[in-house]
């Protein structure tokens, strides 16, 4: 789960983590009102969308009075800001952060991020701050020091200081850098954060160490235990098919393909999109079903998948275990009979129950391609949306 940069500032705040003082709001009029109670001679002002590069947007300013700030914020609010990261249909900013001005002397990268390959907690940092760390990585990999974590284990002063070595600080910088490091990682340990990005990470002329950007992702697995948390779930920022689905229990990711996916299992998944790709086109979507699903929730899974206007066929991969290749075909059905299918369905069972499956299917009335292994609906699904 994704927050918005004032919310991961305010948490961030309650870790004794300092960040510039701010307030957000949702109209210029509320916003305006709170920031004349900001101490600054100069204003931030910055969209909140959950995306990166809203600065080479149009969508961070530094405007010197309130009345730039007023007039800036009535440009930007209602404004669909477009990154690398809205894709082309962008994001309308629905609520503005404004915060005092920092003085700044050098700019770090600072991310501190579940490392999944080696099962640890890898800290990322570099002293090329403000700037994307794909290109830093890219273009001067010497620049980035990565520093990995085991779990459960408190970190070291000394893994604090190979974290930061690379800012070069002096003195009580350095001191305080340190205290960050270890802050960071009680929040996020304590939070069951997957992602925290400062990006920069400052040292002001005052030698003060300060997040000026702020950006935290959390385990959606784990938000039950952190209801203080969830409440910070902002729908707007959301795919709408993404937040039904979510309400089916069905992991739904969408792409930008033309070939609808159900499958059960995360592995299957990622293999069907993968074959998919390998013979020339790219899926419509990431979807998991489960290993238990009901007739139901198959029913809900293909009107989503259907609702998705670019989808031009579908292919349906299911490796019956727990989940009984009859009730996903029962479940095909009814969807069939609720709402017109009128793209291509290729579908492929194996495992439990796969012959009354694909009895109930062949006995349906509807055109439904059979496929016997993976590879071979790839190739039908490709061939009949051409």
């Amino acid at each position: 789960m994704n927050i918005h940069e004032h919310q991961a500032k305010q948490i961030l705040k309650e870790f004794g983590i300092e960040v510039p003082n701010g307030v957000f709001a949702l109209s210029v009029e509320d916003l305006i009102k709170k920031a004349k109670q900001l101490n600054t001679e100069k204003y931030v002002l910055k969209a909140q969308i959950h995306a990166g590069g809203r600065g080479k947007a149009g969508g961070v300013k530094i405007l010197n009075n309130i009345d730039e700030l007023t007039k800036a914020s009535k440009e930007l609010l209602g404004k669909k800001l477009i990154t690398p990261q809205t894709g082309s249909e962008g994001k309308e900013v629905k609520r503005l952060y404004v915060e005092e001005s920092s003085s700044i002397e050098k700019e770090f990268y600072l991310s501190c991020l579940v490392d999944r390959e080696s099962s640890k907690i890898a800290f990322i940092s570099s002293d090329q701050g403000g700037m994307d760390i794909e290109e830093v990585a890219k273009n001067n990999p010497d620049k980035i020091i990565t520093t990995k974590l085991n779990i459960g284990e408190d970190i070291s002063e000394s893994d604090c200081k190979k974290i930061i070595k690379i800012f070069n600080l002096k003195d009580n910088s350095k001191i305080a850098a340190i205290s960050l490091i270890k802050s960071i990682y009680k929040m996020f340990l304590s939070t069951d954060a997957s992602l925290v990005e400062i990006n920069p990470l400052i040292l002001t002329k005052d030698k003060k160490i300060v997040c000026l950007d702020a950006k935290i992702n959390f385990d959606d697995n784990s938000l039950y235990r952190h209801p203080e948390i969830l409440k910070l779930r902002d729908l707007n920022e959301e795919n709408p098919t993404e937040i039904e689905a979510s309400k089916h229990n069905l992991s739904y990711i969408k792409l930008n393909g033309n070939i609808g996916c159900m499958v059960n299992g995360a592995g299957l998944a990622m293999a069907t999109m993968d074959i998919i790709k390998l013979y020339g086109k790219e899926p419509a979507n990431f979807l998991d079903v489960g290993g238990g699903a009901s007739k139901e929730k198959v029913s809900a899974a293909l009107k989503i998948i259907l609702s998705d206007k670019n989808v031009k066929g579908i292919l349906i991969n299911i490796f019956g275990g727990i989940m009984k290749c009859d009730v996903l075909a029962h479940g095909v059905v009814d969807a069939a009979k609720e709402i017109k299918i009128e793209v291509p369905l290729v579908v492929r069972l194996a495992g439990t129950n796969f012959k009354e499956g694909k009895n109930i299917l062949d006995n349906s009335g509807l055109k439904i391609i059979s496929a016997e292994n993976l590879d071979d609906a790839a190739k039908k699904i490709v061939e009949a949306i051409k």
